[in-house]
């Protein structure tokens, strides 16, 4: 595998040269800082884009063309990232090795259309796109309170921090898709398009020469060069206490999310021991809190512990009885605590090393995981996969418990689940 990093002027292109896969895959990664009032707005765009073009005026059209080109698969996708919004265009065609010349062409300008033909002009067809797609959006906005699970760390984290880029709601808000406009949804269209940090990422067996000469050609953008600013979310301070906030809803079962802030981490330990530490906490089958929490205690139906790496978050998630919130908080407490303490052994270290190295090898034979890994060295300064197997070795006992001390509750969420007859 072969990694090559080229400024294309209004847009920097990552090519990763590799024979391991029959397909080309294309990433265009637009960036943007995030604004709680735009979001809507730019999850209806995302959609947009892939829904109608001028060239392509319906789904079935666009599906026509994509099944044309020997099933290409093509999709959009917008998501925060720390401070940042990404809008995200995927790619995925057969190689012309094993189709016929031409295709990486052909394939290449489809997805420009895509990009830089969006339809405003044919208004029927616009307004069939706009109508499915709002009503899209509006079921998912609506079905988040449908999903306990996920509803529950959405209310933890805007408890946490409202004003906070991870306190903002994914799938937008209903009052800002209620004032979307065509107009608005074109403005919108020109800013993306002319203020964006643009990257593209293509994997696969491709000719350097050759395919800088196709997205010279096709991928014209005009974004503005600005100097990159740091998407990591940091914390001014630590809290000293944590707060805790009960919300009630009809359901036999109860759904804990508890924040915690992280604060202060090197590059090292933000890469590396962080991932260590989570993993013996709370990160798999073998961690503290499922082997005593789950297996040993029988408090929670699950739970496990993650990382937002980007927003210096732990978040902790637990499926419990309402009569077990005060005992599996407490020992969620002492757990941390116990890494605090050094209360775990060089074995368990070794075993959790080794699981993370599995994983990374699992990466090599994915390519979006693959364009994930050179996203996250350009993000987080983040080695590449051989570089993590060996950094990922010098994380010690002690490195660990100083991370444990940077890790301090924040907010603890409890959607309390109450049987329907209680609530008569």
């Amino acid at each position: 595998m072969e990694y090559k990093k080229i400024d294309m002027t209004s847009f920097q292109l990552h090519i990763i040269k590799t024979d391991h896969f029959k397909t080309v895959n294309i990433r265009v990664c637009l960036r943007d800082k995030i604004k709680k009032e735009e979001i809507t707005l730019r999850n209806m765009l995302t959609s947009f884009l892939t829904y109608s073009t001028n060239t392509y005026p319906t789904k079935r059209d666009l599906v026509l063309k994509a099944e044309d080109l020997y099933a290409a698969n093509v999709y959009t996708k917008s998501y925060r990232s720390g401070k940042f919004n990404m809008i995200n265009f995927f790619m995925s065609i057969l190689n012309e090795k094993y189709t016929e010349k031409g295709m990486l062409e052909k394939s290449i300008a489809f997805l420009a259309d895509i990009i830089f033909e969006p339809n405003f002009k044919k208004q029927e067809a616009f307004n069939n796109a706009y109508h499915f797609l709002y009503d899209s959006i509006e079921s998912n906005m609506k079905a988040i309170k449908e999903n306990p699970t996920t509803y529950s760390v959405v209310r933890m984290l805007e408890e946490m921090d409202k004003d906070m880029p991870y306190s903002y709601r994914e799938f937008g808000y209903i009052e800002d898709l209620e004032n979307l406009s065509k107009e608005k949804l074109m403005a919108y269209y020109q800013k993306v398009m002319t203020q964006s940090l643009v990257d593209v990422y293509v994997i696969g067996n491709v000719e350097e020469e050759e395919l800088i000469a196709l997205l010279k050609k096709y991928l014209l953008f005009t974004t503005y060069k600005r100097p990159k600013e740091s998407q990591l979310i940091e914390h001014k301070k630590l809290p000293m206490r944590s707060k805790t906030v009960i919300e009630k809803e009809e359901s036999n079962q109860s759904k804990l999310s508890i924040g915690c802030k992280i604060g202060n981490l090197t590059e090292f330990e933000r890469n590396y021991v962080l991932t260590i530490y989570n993993m013996l906490l709370g990160g798999n089958s073998e961690s503290k809190f499922f082997q005593i929490i789950r297996e040993k205690y029988s408090l929670a139906y699950y739970v496990y512990s993650s990382l937002n790496k980007l927003d210096n978050l732990m978040i902790i998630k637990a499926g419990i009885s309402s009569d077990h919130f005060a005992k599996t908080i407490k020992l969620i407490k002492k757990l941390m605590k116990e890494m605090v303490n050094g209360n775990f052994t060089e074995e368990q270290i070794a075993v959790v090393k080794e699981s993370y190295i599995s994983l990374l090898k699992e990466i090599e034979d994915n390519e979006n995981a693959i364009i994930e890994t050179y996203l996250a060295k350009d993000l987080l300064n983040l080695g590449d996969i051989e570089e993590r197997k060996r950094e990922v070795i010098k994380v010690t006992k002690e490195d660990i418990m100083k991370v444990a001390k940077k890790i301090k509750i924040d907010t603890i969420f409890l959607l309390e689940g109450v049987e329907q007859n209680e609530t008569n």
